[in-house]
């Protein structure tokens, strides 16, 4: 029993952890992520020092201010398993009409490729932690290339000049 109840703990101060991160990152002030999720400024607060539980609702409206995706504060929370959220991934790519055989095999692959690379979690019922990858900057007929930088027009004209006018 005391065990279940640290662990709850834990999942809570993670969660909040990573809400106070992703608002960091965003460089957002905790009042300015308030007026964008319509939560309290100090219920917000609580959230990120673990010491509220926050409904899916609340997390819905979290995830929507810091540009996140539910599912991400919804595995954190503890509300939806993180194997359920791979999966969901992959069946969404697989019935996705406007893509090829081909982009579903080379969008899956990529996905697997990069949750392959998080560490495993602490607690096996965790997640891990938001590893930042490489961009994927090529995907053309099934190849990939990851050099950490976006594709932009100049790269992608001073790239084909350098190599005599074919990418890569």
């Amino acid at each position: 029993m005391e065990q279940v109840k640290r662990e709850l703990e834990h999942r809570w101060q993670d969660l909040g952890d990573f809400v106070r991160e992703q608002r960091r990152l965003g460089q957002m002030s905790l009042r300015r992520l308030s007026e964008l999720s319509g939560i309290s400024n100090p219920y917000l607060s609580q959230i990120e020092r673990g010491m509220r539980r926050p409904s899916a609702e609340i997390l819905q409206q979290l995830a929507r201010a810091l540009e996140v995706s539910s599912e991400t504060l919804y595995v954190r929370a503890g509300i939806l398993d993180p194997e359920a959220r791979a999966s969901t991934v992959i069946e969404a790519v697989r019935r996705d009409p406007e893509l090829t055989e081909q982009q579903k095999r080379t969008l899956i692959h990529v996905y697997e490729s990069f949750r392959s690379e998080l560490p495993a979690p602490a607690v096996p019922s965790e997640p891990g932690p938001v590893v930042t990858s490489p961009t994927t900057t090529q995907l053309v007929e099934g190849a990939t290339q990851t050099d950490g930088f976006a594709p932009t027009p100049a790269r992608t004209r001073r790239r084909r000049e350098s190599t005599g006018g074919e990418d890569g």
